[in-house]
Formats: C-alpha cells, structure tokens, sequence
C-alpha cells in the first residue's frame, strides 16, 4: 500500500505535465512548466508525458528532466493507468497536471487510483467536465443566465444549410474539442465541416457570430465555488487557428465578476479558460470554457499570481488563499525558435518510449 510522505520535508517535488507540443496551436505543457520553475525554483523535477514524439518541448533539457510516452486517450484507461503506474515506479511523481481537453476524461477517472499510487492531481468531475462541453455550452449559459451565442449541433453536412439560414453568415464552425473557423458563405462552411469532421470527429459545433473584442481569462477553482485566481487578457494578435500569439492584461471588474460567477455556478476545481467576446454594446458572452489552462497561462506569473503553483498546493492538500492583485499593463508576445538536438534523442523516444 502506498504511504505519502511528508511533502511539507519533501526537497524535491516531482511534478508530471502533459500538452507539450508547441506548433501555432501550442498545449499549455511548457508554459505551464515554465510558472512551475519560476514559483518552485530549483525543487521541483519536471516529468514530460508526451504522446507524439516530435512534441518540441520534450528536447528542451533546461525545462523537462525527462519524458516518458503515454498512449493515446482514444487507447482507454486501462492502458493509460498501467503505463503510468510503470512510470511511478520509477519517478514517484507527487502531481499531475494534464493539459489537454480530450485527456481529461481517462484522467478523471483514474484520479482515485493515481493517489492509491501516490500520484496527485486536481480536476473538474466528469459532470463539471460535460456542463461546459461546446455542444451544452447553450444550455449552460441560460441555466445560469451567462449570455452565450446560439448555437447548433451537426452531425451531418445535410445540416449546415438550414442552420445557416436560422443564423446567417458570418458564422463560427467549431470542433467538438479544438480549431475553429470563421466563415462567410455556404461553401466556407462545409470546407470547415468536413475538415473539423476529419480531425476531430462528430458532432461539429455551428455557433452564431458575436462581432466584438476578443478577450481570454485564465482562472483557478478551489472545487468549492471559489476563484483562488482570475487575469483576463485581451488578444493582441491572432493566428489563423484563433489563437492568441500576443496579449495584455487588462483591469476591468466586468470580466472578474463574469469569472467568479462561472466559479460559483459550476463549482470548478481545477484551471480554466474562458474564451469571451465582448460586442460593441459592451456585452460579455461566453464563447467557449476550457477546462484547463490556457497556453498562455505563464502570463500569470508575470501579472502577479502564479495558477500553475497554486494548483499544485491545492493538489497536495495545502491551504491556498484568493491572489487577487494584479498588474494590468502586462504583455506576452510569443515566437518560435530552432532547437537544435541530436537525431539519437529522436530514436531513443521512439524506439524505448522514454527519454
């Protein structure tokens, strides 16, 4: 039987973290990371879990000690429970801090038997999980009267006709996990079906468009209905896919009242994003809720509040208290760079599934 030591003597945590892939649709793994390093320093050993073994941030030496492959999600709980208790056995990992939408439902349910082997983590229910999902977003929002965009849910192309005619153009084409495509006529939107279709699978989510400033929150729930922490950041450059390559944080109590509501209403325990769109009337709706944090949650650190390391206090039991200052003002601005490694490091993952 696994008996957890006493992490307050503990000198080294060992934390594993998914999502670190880092392409122009970047996982939040080694931002996260990176909030990790600063607000532990030197006490902590990061243990990479990749999927893919091209995932940039597995060959950066200076941020991940070592990275270990996982199966697939689509592989089931049983494979992603026996490959990490193999991983336990060697690393005794303290937390886990999954990154990615379509992992957290194997996560979830494993969560009882990863603390049985000393593995902590701190998710949302599979309940909390759903109410959030795009395709109940609409549902949510009037059940706890959060303004969100109309939407529908098509499962065939057949369909996208009689939708577009209810909403007009333009319209959001969304997948049911990732990606989504603003589109102006018919044949946009069947383009950006059958892609979303091929990549993520059915449903795909037709939601109306809501005209305005595009505006992000990272925030942090203790499970109880409280918010430990909320930044809202406004997009200042957006990519291709709708993501955010550059932003700043902005002060307005609107958007932190917005947060902390989304907090109370569903009881969140874990990180979030809310993905907000704020029209020219100055209405806030929802467009999307992420259940994880966001790429560009080490904008926090930089703002005054580190969710990343709260989240790993709240895992171990710690008591953790509201932040609540922070500074507006504050830009992130991301880039890509060459990292240069040596083809052996790309055969020893492939080949042993560990690096």
């Amino acid at each position: 039987m696994y008996v957890s030591p006493d992490l307050n003597k503990s000198k080294t945590l060992t934390i594993a973290v998914t999502g670190l892939n880092a392409n122009d649709n970047p996982g939040p793994g080694l931002a996260v990371i990176r909030a990790l390093r600063t607000g532990f320093g030197e006490n902590i050993r990061i243990i990479g879990l990749a999927y893919e073994t091209l995932e940039p941030a597995i060959y950066l030496a200076d941020q991940v000690d070592k990275t270990y492959r996982i199966p697939y999600p689509t592989a089931g709980t049983e494979a992603l429970k026996a490959r990490l208790e193999q991983i336990q056995q060697v690393e005794q990992i303290n937390v886990l801090i999954p990154n990615f939408d379509a992992e957290l439902y194997n996560f979830i349910k494993l969560e009882k038997d990863l603390l049985a082997v000393g593995i902590h983590t701190f998710l949302p229910s599979h309940q909390q999980l759903e109410q959030r999902d795009k395709v109940n977003l609409s549902a949510f929002g009037k059940k706890h009267h959060f303004k969100v965009p109309a939407d529908e849910t098509v499962f065939a192309a057949s369909e996208i006709d009689g939708t577009a005619g209810k909403f007009g153009f333009p319209l959001m084409v969304k997948g049911k996990f990732y990606e989504a495509h603003h589109v102006l006529n018919i044949t946009e939107a069947y383009k950006a079906f059958y892609k979303l279709q091929a990549k993520w699978g059915l449903p795909v989510i037709v939601q109306q468009f809501i005209k305005g400033t595009e505006i992000n929150i990272a925030g942090l729930g203790d499970g109880k209905g409280n918010a430990i922490s909320i930044i809202p950041m406004r997009k200042l450059y957006i990519t291709e896919k709708g993501k955010a390559w550059a932003g700043i944080t902005i002060a307005d109590e609107r958007l932190i009242a917005l947060a902390k509501a989304f907090t109370k209403a569903t009881a969140w325990k874990g990180g979030f994003e809310l993905e907000i769109m704020s029209n020219d009337k100055g209405e806030l709706y929802i467009m999307e809720v992420n259940p994880r944090f966001p790429a560009w949650v080490y904008l926090t650190v930089a703002a005054g509040q580190n969710q990343p390391m709260a989240l790993v206090n709240l895992a171990l039991g710690k008591a953790v208290t509201e932040l609540t200052g922070y500074k507006a003002g504050k830009m992130f601005i991301r880039y890509a760079w060459d990292n240069i490694v040596d083809v052996e490091e790309f055969q020893k993952l492939s080949a042993f599934g560990e690096l």
